[in-house]
C-alpha cells in the first residue's frame, strides 16, 4: 500500500511541502498496523524508523532532518535552526522555522495537527493542539514565533488536519465548566450527548474559532475524524474504549523546499 496523505489546497504553494500522513503505506503490525510514526509508542523501533524514513522521503528530506518533539500538551514553541537527535527532542508542542530542507513533524492520535505557512516570508510552523494546548495558547504562541521570524499574520495560511470530532468527543461536566470559566461564549462548542451530564466537545470548531480570533483569515479544515475512520487513522480514544495496550501516532509534517 502506498503512502496516501491528506493534503490541504491552502498549503499547495510553491516552495512548501506538507502532508497529514494517514496509516496507509507503513510497515508496522498489530495495533500499530500501518505508518506509525510515534517515537513514544511501544512499537518495534525498527518499524518506526522505517515508517519515518518513508515519510521523510515523501517530504524530500533525509530522516535526520525529519524532526519531532517530546510533546507535553503545553503552549511552548521551539524555533528550529539546526536538527537534533531523536533522544534530544525538546519538550514542547510546536515548532517554527525559516530553514529549508527541515521537516517539522507533529505526532497526534486524536489531538489537532495544525500546519502554518507564510510563503512570502519563507516561514512555516507546526503545532500539536489538544484541548490543553489549545486553551493554554499553543496556537497563539506559534503565530508569535512565526512573526518573530518575519511572518505576517495576515498572510499566514493554516490547515487543520484529522482529529477527534464532536460526534465522538464525549467529556465530563468538569471539562465543560473549565471552558465556560475561561469564556462563557465557549458554550457554543458543546452539544448534548446520549449520556446526561456528558456533553460532546467540538475541538476543531474551538481551534478554528480561536485562530480566527487571533487574526488568521485563511483557514482550511480537513473535517476528518480520527476515531471514526480506523482504516486511515490511529485514535487514542478508540484504543481506550477497546482496552488495547497502546496505539500508533499519525504524523503531520511541513517543510520549505
Amino acid at each position: 500500500m502506498q503512502i496516501n496523505p491528506v493534503l490541504s489546497p491552502l498549503l499547495m504553494l510553491p516552495g512548501i511541502k506538507h502532508a497529514f500522513f494517514t496509516r496507509e503505506g507503513g510497515v508496522s503490525q498489530g495495533v500499530y498496523a500501518g505508518l506509525n510514526g510515534g517515537i513514544g509508542s511501544s512499537d518495534d523501533p525498527d518499524a518506526i524508523g522505517q515508517n519515518r524514513a518513508l515519510m521523510a522521503g515523501y517530504m524530500g528530506c533525509v530522516p535526520e532532518k525529519f524532526l519531532s518533539l517530546y510533546q507535553v500538551h503545553s503552549p511552548d514553541v521551539v524555533t528550529v535552526e539546526t536538527p537534533w537527535e531523536s533522544s534530544q527532542r525538546p519538550h514542547a508542542d510546536a515548532m517554527v522555522t525559516k530553514q529549508r530542507g527541515i521537516s517539522l513533524a507533529i505526532g497526534t492520535a486524536d489531538c489537532g495537527p495544525i500546519l502554518f505557512a507564510d510563503r512570502e516570508a519563507g516561514v512555516i510552523g507546526a503545532a500539536h493542539a489538544g484541548w490543553k494546548g489549545a486553551v493554554s495558547g499553543v496556537l497563539d504562541a506559534t503565530l508569535l514565533a512565526m512573526e518573530a521570524l518575519g511572518a505576517d499574520r495576515q498572510r499566514i495560511v493554516v490547515a487543520l488536519g484529522p482529529m477527534l470530532s464532536s460526534a465522538n468527543y464525549e467529556v465530563g461536566p468538569e471539562f465543560k465548566a473549565r471552558f465556560l470559566s475561561e469564556d462563557a461564549e465557549n458554550i457554543r462548542f458543546f452539544s448534548a450527548g446520549p449520556r446526561a451530564d456528558h456533553p460532546h466537545f467540538d475541538l476543531p470548531g474551538y481551534i478554528h474559532a480561536r485562530l480566527k480570533r487571533l487574526g488568521v483569515s485563511q483557514l482550511w479544515d480537513s473535517a476528518l475524524c480520527t476515531y471514526a475512520d480506523e482504516a486511515r487513522f490511529y485514535s487514542y480514544r478508540r484504543m481506550t474504549h477497546r482496552k488495547e495496550a497502546d496505539y500508533g501516532r499519525l504524523i503531520a509534517a511541513i517543510s520549505l523546499i
